[in-house]
């Protein structure tokens, strides 16, 4: 009877999965841009303590291909304990401070910023990563061509050495992955908040983050779900590789450990059936084989029967992986130990976040 459940399990994120795979392969990548620059882009860029990391994202947008008039930077300094002063840079920019309202310094910092952005559209990234020189410009095309309100778009991790950055490249492949499918598929449900673009005036007809904003995190994900139920067709994904921004991992396993127990604390306020159902698959997926190999190790699980439950999972995990990793072109090492720790890791997270608190930018906040 334990079988049966495991494997219907089973079963079902294979199919939830496959959807996913199927979906990225009609995603196509798009790099030409064949349109005058016209969209005005405001740069949003909420930080806490970031003085080592935002001289380089600074630097990486100066070297933006893009018209300066129709772009300006906001820096929103989140109770920094070190101050930034800014150096040379040829767009707009300026720092304010960020106006704390709710439980999420984040969604403050976007509102803070929306009440004095210029432009018609607001782009967030994080302090922490780079972007390249058509980055706007490839987002501009896209608006432009598929006349869209809200966009997101990729994010991959700056190549490292180690198995703790090959260990969370491969699990950001994979939601990377599951994001850009998702939307192959017409169910978009995620988005990554180090790349996402809206339209103010679009923005303001959601009226913003109202209805999560005691929620720490999530200024992406919820944002995203209340305009696919607002108005979908006005959403979508920018797959020009030249759209793409890179960000840094983190250096220590209890940072990864409370960064993932942040991502996974947003699942229980998921307002959609699909996305529900696939985070509650995702999780009994990786839970049941740390229970089969708990029963295996006591002898009330059979040897073949845990091989093939991790095979099966491997190969479509694997698959999804491949895809994601020549779209954002990037190598992959320690995939099969990787996939062995990752049940026992992600389980531990999503147990640890549905009663826990977690630190974040050196504040402890539960969720």
């Amino acid at each position: 009877m334990i079988l049966i459940g495991f494997y219907t399990i089973l079963f079902i994120y294979v199919l939830f999965i496959g959807a996913f795979i199927y979906g990225f392969g009609k995603m196509k990548s798009k790099n030409q841009m064949n349109v005058n620059p016209k969209t005005s882009f405001s740069i949003v860029v909420p930080f806490r303590n970031e003085a080592e990391n935002l001289p380089q994202l600074l630097h990486s947008i100066s070297l933006l291909d893009y018209p300066t008039e129709l772009v300006e930077v906001i820096l929103v300094d989140d109770e920094s304990e070190e101050e930034f002063r800014i150096h040379n840079l040829e767009f707009r920019i300026q720092i304010i401070k960020n106006i704390r309202k709710t439980n999420s310094p984040k969604k403050d910092a976007i509102n803070t910023a929306i009440v004095v952005a210029k432009n018609d559209w607001i782009i967030t990234t994080d302090a922490d990563c780079l972007v390249q020189n058509d980055w706007l410009k490839s987002i501009d095309n896209f608006i432009q061509t598929e006349n869209k309100k809200m966009v997101a778009a990729g994010v991959s991790y700056l190549p490292k050495k180690g198995f703790l950055h090959q260990f969370q490249n491969l699990d950001f492949l994979s939601l990377q992955g599951v994001t850009i499918g998702s939307f192959g598929i017409e169910k978009p449900f995620m988005c990554n908040g180090a790349n996402f673009a809206y339209e103010k005036a679009f923005f303001k007809d959601l009226n913003g983050f109202e209805g999560n904003s005691e929620i720490a995190s999530g200024d992406d994900v919820f944002l995203l779900q209340k305009a696919l139920q607002f108005d979908s067709k006005n959403v979508g994904f920018c797959t020009n590789k030249e759209s793409i921004v890179a960000t840094k991992s983190v250096l220590s396993w209890k940072e990864l450990f409370f960064q993932r127990v942040r991502w996974a604390s947003k699942s229980s306020a998921y307002v959609d059936w699909f996305s529900k159902s696939l985070a509650l698959v995702v999780f009994l997926t990786n839970l049941f084989f740390v229970v089969s190999c708990m029963l295996w190790v006591v002898g009330l699980f059979r040897y073949e029967n845990l091989l093939f439950y991790f095979g099966i999972k491997f190969l479509v995990d694997f698959i999804m992986i491949m895809k994601s990793a020549n779209y954002f072109n990037q190598r992959i090492r320690y995939v099969l130990i990787c996939s062995l720790v990752y049940p026992f890791f992600t389980s531990a997270v999503a147990l640890y976040s549905l009663f826990g608190k977690y630190s974040w930018k050196g504040r402890s906040f539960r969720k």
